[in-house]
């Protein structure tokens, strides 16, 4: 990169905090360690909240400064560690800050049951009497809730204790598994062995995709009665604490962890499932293409053909498509997102030009792209890998979305501050849905549009689609694992009968992939249940969010801005109702939503007919 480049390619970290390697940064670390290892031991004699709300109060602030401490120091080793991978110091200081996990646990627990017994009411009484407990009245009502479903206190640290080689334990199991785990392909006539991860369905040649889904199943296959056992022993873990908790519906705790209500979810699926066969025609005109009858599920994710073009023309859209640079990204990322919003905007050029984001593209780093926060700076990071691509310019604002949706709360409380997996990530999509309308309306050519529309309508498919088969079967065998353990062959039906209903039976016959429930990982996630439909609802509420912003223009930045406000101190409902008003109980919104991506598979369908 040019040392005149508009756009610094590398983070500036030297500002927030002393190098890892120095003594400075040492003393940072052992007075964090101090710190918790004290605010653990004092949250073991807290007294009643009732009794003594001033000392309730003192100890919350301790709390939660020393809590930003510790996110900002596991933020901060984290930025080097991901530039540096291969840093044994970086490390080393990530496990020490890890291992002080239990001790912030510790202490969240106890503040939790401390409240458990206290009456919702009384709670309000006291908070609102007390300056410094009033403005966080929403995360004392949240550890309230959050405490029904912890078991009283000597059998909830005994569960603790217990689930590191009980639940969390078959965890690690399967995560051996599938880390071992090898697929045999045959590349260029030789025999070469590739982890999961290397194994691509997305390849322009149908053979070679499907040679690569049945040897991956194959390989799948092999471990399944194992898995089964760590699927069952994942879930009976769960239930057996339900039961002792009184829990009725296993969906109680998924739900509350991202502060929703059944009646929400359940409006979200039924619109759904109402309306997703519009994506039936985006399959039909996809398989024409392709030149194929139907779909199997290996060419979900097949790449339309490109057109055949003269030598010296495909030599010119060839250059055409490496010409994006750092800076032109960045100034394309800056416009766009301040035509939606100046506010937006601004946060996006200074973060790009004083050094928040990590991009240049070089050996030595870790893969992927995160945005992290550092909540006693009021800052954040972005860590990504720019590769000239619109793909990665993409990256870019989808983290930027997320860099501001920590920006718009960094006046909050400390406390207030965090936000639900559901919502998460309505922020990042939002900013890469609102480039993604300027990439298409100024795409060049037929297929780079069908290009775009196609991951566009790939999307819907995504978490439509896949993420509710993913959600049938995790529900249905939830259901039958309550009567006892589900055999290995009972969870291939199930998964079968899901995606078939899910993907409303649009695929090949014999182009299903009832193995699916032993190679997705989110199912032997030991820590957090029902790990996919927040994805989907996340998808579609950046999807509603983004259809409000084309209606209403640049004058739907200020509710934009509410809504990001209300995800850290209201309930998901809540949030949506007082900056939006769209009640989610009811199919409304949901309907916006989906309408955005009808209109998708409309232009998609529209194109496809077309001739080059």
């Amino acid at each position: 990169m040019s040392d005149s480049a508009a756009y610094p390619v590398n983070w500036n970290l030297d500002s927030l905090y002393p190098h890892p390697e120095t003594s400075e940064f040492r003393v940072l670390l052992e007075q964090l360690q101090a710190d918790l290892g004290q605010l653990a031991a004092e949250s073991e004699d807290l007294p009643s909240f009732d009794v003594d709300p001033g000392r309730w109060r003192e100890f919350l602030d301790r709390m939660a400064e020393t809590f930003a401490r510790y996110d900002d120091l596991s933020a901060f080793i984290g930025c080097h560690a991901a530039a540096d991978a291969g840093n044994k110091l970086f490390q080393r200081i990530e496990g020490v800050l890890s291992a002080l996990g239990p001790r912030r646990e510790q202490t969240l627990t106890n503040v939790e049951l401390g409240l458990k017994t206290i009456t919702e009411h009384r709670l309000e009484t006291i908070a609102s009497g007390h300056d410094g407990l009033s403005e966080i009245l929403f995360f004392l009502q949240e550890c309230r809730r959050n405490a029904e479903l912890r078991l009283p206190k000597q059998l909830e640290l005994l569960a603790a204790d217990l689930s590191v080689d009980g639940i969390h334990a078959w965890g690690r199991v399967y995560d051996r598994l599938s880390g071992d785990l090898r697929i045999q392909l045959m590349e260029q006539g030789e025999v070469v062995l590739k982890s999961p991860g290397q194994v691509q369905f997305d390849d322009a040649e149908r053979s070679v995709r499907k040679n690569n889904f049945y040897a991956a199943n194959k390989a799948w296959n092999s471990i399944a009665e194992s898995c089964a056992e760590a699927l069952n022993h994942i879930s009976g873990a769960r239930l057996t604490k339900y039961r002792r908790l009184g829990v009725r519906d296993y969906l109680d705790a998924p739900l509350r962890l991202n502060r929703m209500s059944r009646d929400t979810l359940d409006t979200m699926w039924s619109t759904v499932q109402s309306r997703k066969d519009c994506l039936l025609r985006y399959f039909d005109a996809k398989s024409q293409l392709l030149g194929l009858e139907k779909l199997s599920w290996y060419d979900i994710q097949a790449p339309i053909p490109a057109p055949i073009l003269s030598t010296s023309r495909s030599a010119s859209h060839q250059a055409a498509a490496s010409e994006l640079s750092w800076d032109a990204a960045c100034a394309t990322v800056s416009k766009t997102l301040n035509e939606f919003s100046s506010d937006f905007g601004a946060f996006a050029e200074n973060a790009m030009k004083t050094g928040w984001v990590e991009a240049e593209n070089r050996g030595g780093k870790r893969q992927g792209g995160f945005c992290t926060g550092f909540p006693t700076r009021q800052q954040t990071r972005i860590f990504m890998t720019f590769t000239g691509s619109p793909d990665s310019m993409s990256t870019l604002a989808h983290e930027l979305g997320h860099a501001y949706h920590s920006y718009v709360l960094r006046e909050q409380p400390l406390l207030l501050r965090d936000y639900p997996m559901n919502l998460a990530e309505t922020a990042s999509t939002f900013a890469e849905a609102i480039l993604g309308d300027r990439r298409l309306a100024e795409a060049q050519s037929r297929h780079e549009k069908l290009s775009i529309l196609d991951n566009l309508c790939a999307d819907g498919v995504s978490f439509l689609m896949n993420i509710h088969c993913r959600f049938l079967f995790e529900d249905r065998f939830h259901q039958e694992r309550q009567n006892g353990e589900v055999s290995a062959d009972r969870l291939y039906e199930l998964m079968e009968a899901a995606q078939k209903e899910a993907y409303l039976n649009a695929l090949d016959d014999n182009g299903w992939n009832p193995s699916f429930w032993i190679s997705k990982l989110h199912f032997y996630i030991s820590g957090w249940p029902f790990y996919n439909f927040p994805y989907t609802f996340g998808y579609l509420l950046s999807t509603g969010l983004y259809a409000m912003a084309r209606e209403q223009g640049e004058s739907f930045s200020e509710p934009y801005r509410q809504f990001l406000l209300a995800t850290g101190c209201q309930q998901t409902e809540e949030a949506v109702q007082s900056s939006l008003g769209y009640d989610l109980t009811k199919p409304d919104f949901w309907n916006k939503s989906l309408d955005v991506i009808a209109g998708y598979v409309d232009q998609f369908v529209t194109l496809a007919e077309q001739s080059e």
